[in-house]
């Protein structure tokens, strides 16, 4: 199967429950006070507002410029002073198609790993997202992107004045260039796809990880922050790192099973989400649990 064919099928499956909200558009003039300096817009996807004595870093933009203005609006109206930071999670449109509504000064900052991942499949993704809906190719019209300002390879502090923030790239999971953001004094953690509540893991194609995933969760688990953002669903507290990984960690040893007793792949995927979907029922919509079990497999020897 083609790459393109593949994408299409594994994020149409991971998006399933999301896709089927009323609107991509992010809300006006709402923003959630998550700890002293930091701030959330809840919507498709959550955006995260870090507000320092010297600047404001923006974590993520929304899809399309009119989310982006949304985003930039409510970073300026919370700013103590002009100097803007933009990151994002990762590469998929929702997360990082919105930053041309942001001012020149504004500095972009992304991992490498994400930036090459932009650089490579950016054009790929806006086209699969505009077959989505109407209102996704109406948002993603005349996409403009302009090269980062700074781009890092691990890990990068931000010092926005009276705050620090993490910027960190831990390896892949979700996508290759999955990029978790840490508010230190804040104890506030930002972690894209990777820590989300009662919603399965997104792996729609072979970039995303299993292994990698579950590792990046043990790092994150030291940190223990007081409270978690998450790009999709609700908001939430430490807490939801261990159940993420709980929930990972059964689905991998489950696939794992299976693949001993000689199940295919397919009929793996078919076992596990009957038995996930008795198992889990106030976790969102279990589509994507057939990916991550063919990614078990491809990890497993």
């Amino acid at each position: 199967m083609p790459r393109r064919t593949r994408l299409a099928a594994g994020l149409l499956l991971s998006f399933t429950g999301l896709l089927a909200q009323e609107s991509m558009m992010l809300p006006e003039n709402s923003v959630t006070r998550v700890s002293e300096h930091v701030y959330a817009i809840v919507g498709f996807p959550n955006i995260g507002i870090v507000v320092g004595d010297r600047a404001t870093l923006v974590v993520d933009t929304g899809l399309g410029a009119r989310n982006g203005a949304i985003v930039l609006k409510q970073a300026e109206k919370l700013g103590k002073t002009p100097i803007l930071y933009l990151t994002t999670t990762h590469f998929h449109p929702e997360h990082a198609m919105g930053e041309q509504a942001f001012p020149p000064r504004t500095v972009i900052i992304r991992p490498a790993v994400q930036q090459e991942e932009m650089n490579k499949h950016a054009n790929e993704m806006m086209d699969l997202f505009r077959g989505f809906s109407a209102q996704s190719k109406e948002l993603l019209q005349d996409v403009k992107l302009r090269p980062p300002d700074i781009v890092f390879d691990k890990e990068l502090k931000l010092d926005l004045g009276s705050v620090t923030v993490r910027l960190m790239w831990l390896g892949p999971a979700h996508t290759q260039g999955d990029e978790l953001i840490f508010v230190v004094e804040d104890s506030v953690l930002i972690p894209g796809d990777i820590v989300q509540d009662k919603i399965v893991p997104n792996m729609p194609n072979a970039d995303a990880s299993v292994k990698n995933w579950l590792a990046i969760l043990d790092q994150l688990e030291p940190l223990k922050p007081r409270f978690v953002l998450p790009d999709h669903g609700a908001l939430g507290d430490g807490s939801l790192i261990a159940k993420e990984r709980a929930f990972l960690l059964e689905l991998q040893t489950r696939s794992l099973e299976l693949k001993r007793q000689g199940k295919s792949a397919e009929e793996a995927s078919t076992i596990v989400t009957a038995e996930f979907k008795k198992k889990y029922t106030d976790w969102q919509t279990m589509g994507p649990v057939a990916n991550v079990v063919k990614r078990v497999y491809a990890e497993s020897p």
